[in-house]
């Protein structure tokens, strides 16, 4: 569900024109709604892990944020701290995983571009907008014919952070392993780490009893 001018409605209801309440740009138009479809080859073999999206659960970045569970790409940034960061480099093994589709043989991905990158509201979350035209794309030719050729090297609205391969995950995670003792920890591991540590604060009120939480709060009034 993505917020428009005129409340949340389904992405894919979605077209040109239409106008999305953005967090650097005020009310913009859609140009455009990029798709594209990824096929599992083989059905009797589980999807290339490559393939599968991060499901970023309801409440994984605040209160209510997302509403919804949120489905997104790895390289699709969503903006925390006034930082973009790649989807990818959240996930935490508990309220940010990688997303297993099952028995499903084909997922469908959408990426709404504006005139100019910017953030919008996808589940109540600040995601990204497209920020470099795929020509690949489904519609692309469609694209081509209102605007013409692609902007090339467009400017990102915002600092992007993420992790440049294994190597740099695992410098990440050796940083926040010796944090309590030296804290040499860069702004994307802070992130990831508070994410983490409401991950797991996240799950274990879930799995409380509604009653023993009451009853907890009587007690500590």
């Amino acid at each position: 569900m993505i917020r428009t001018a005129d409340g949340d409605r389904k992405i894919e209801d979605l077209a040109p024109g239409d106008l999305l309440p953005t967090v650097f740009g005020g009310i913009c138009s859609i140009q455009s709604i990029k798709s594209y479809t990824v096929k599992r080859s083989d059905p009797t073999k589980a999807w290339v892990k490559d393939a599968l999206p991060v499901r970023i659960a309801r409440s994984a970045l605040g209160p209510d944020v997302p509403h919804m569970d949120l489905y997104v790409t790895k390289a699709h940034s969503l903006l925390i701290d006034g930082v973009l960061v790649t989807a990818g480099g959240l996930i935490n093994g508990t309220t940010i995983t990688l997303y297993d589709p099952g028995e499903l043989d084909k997922l469908e991905f959408f990426h709404i571009k504006l005139e100019c990158h910017n953030v919008i509201y996808a589940e109540g979350a600040p995601c990204e907008t497209l920020l470099n035209v795929d020509e690949n794309a489904i519609n692309f030719a469609e694209y081509f014919r209102h605007y013409g050729p692609p902007t090339t090297q467009e400017v990102p609205c915002a600092p992007l952070l993420s992790f440049n391969g294994a190597r740099s995950e695992l410098k990440s995670c050796l940083r926040s392993a010796i944090s309590p003792w030296i804290d040499r920890r860069q702004k994307l591991d802070i992130i990831r780490d508070e994410l983490e540590e409401r991950g797991i604060a996240v799950l274990r009120d879930r799995n409380v009893p509604r009653d023993s939480r009451v009853s907890a709060q009587i007690v500590g009034a």
